[in-house]
């Protein structure tokens, strides 16, 4: 029995490469059918895609070199995090709101706030103030129309119609099938991730900035 270990191993070993490469499909459509048009029963149906408004309005920040910020809660938080070092590395002046290092707002600048269930109590605050402080507000949610603080305020919505973990509260209640879904409505997070790097793409573009100039921003301090 010991001779045929190895094939029994690496049979084993395709099997989980498959399922893996299945399962990673499966995510890869569910983020995919995200960026696809709303459906026209939808009142937000005539929304301008969201990639379309973070590169409209960070350019604009970026032509009249205003500070932008980003701020959200959980794992929003984090891919907004994220998509803050890269806009750094764009040679933009943006700051996470809540580091010791981030300067005030100030009249005319950038806040990009997430919301993915439409309402944070911490994310309507922070837009509060930052509206009183005179800056441009636009929030990233898939529930656009909840009515929150933060939607009345904000001065253009980015619409990512994604499940949340409001919505995954739901399906579960529901009984709905849970085969490849994301855990605890992760879909609207790695829909994210997806969203920032074409944006990303976009704004280097819009920009002139190459990818030696982005890279030339790391920190050699790792």
């Amino acid at each position: 029995m010991r001779s045929y270990e190895p094939l029994f191993t690496f049979i084993s070993m395709e099997m989980s490469f498959a399922q893996s490469a299945a399962m990673a499909a499966q995510i890869c459509s569910q983020i995919c059918s995200v960026f696809s048009s709303p459906p026209a029963s939808s009142p937000f149906s005539v929304t301008p895609p969201p990639l379309h408004v973070l590169v409209s309005e960070i350019a604009s920040a970026a032509a009249a070199s205003r500070k932008i910020f980003v701020h959200g809660v959980g794992r929003e938080g984090l891919m907004l995090k994220a998509l803050c070092m890269r806009l750094f590395h764009l040679g933009l002046s943006a700051y996470v709101v809540g580091d010791v290092t981030t300067p005030p707002i100030s009249a005319g600048d950038l806040l990009l706030a997430s919301a993915g269930p439409g309402c944070f109590s911490t994310v309507d605050a922070i837009c509060r103030v930052s509206k009183s402080a005179g800056a441009r507000v636009v929030l990233l949610t898939a529930q656009p129309g909840s009515g929150s603080e933060a939607s009345l305020l904000v001065d253009a919505v980015a619409y990512l119609p994604a499940q949340t973990m409001a919505d995954d509260e739901e399906q579960e209640e529901l009984g709905a099938a849970t085969a490849a879904r994301l855990p605890m409505g992760s879909l609207y997070e790695g829909s994210m991730f997806v969203l920032f790097e074409m944006l990303v793409l976009k704004l280097a573009e819009k920009l002139g900035q190459t990818p030696a100039q982005l890279r030339s921003r790391h920190t050699n301090l790792e």
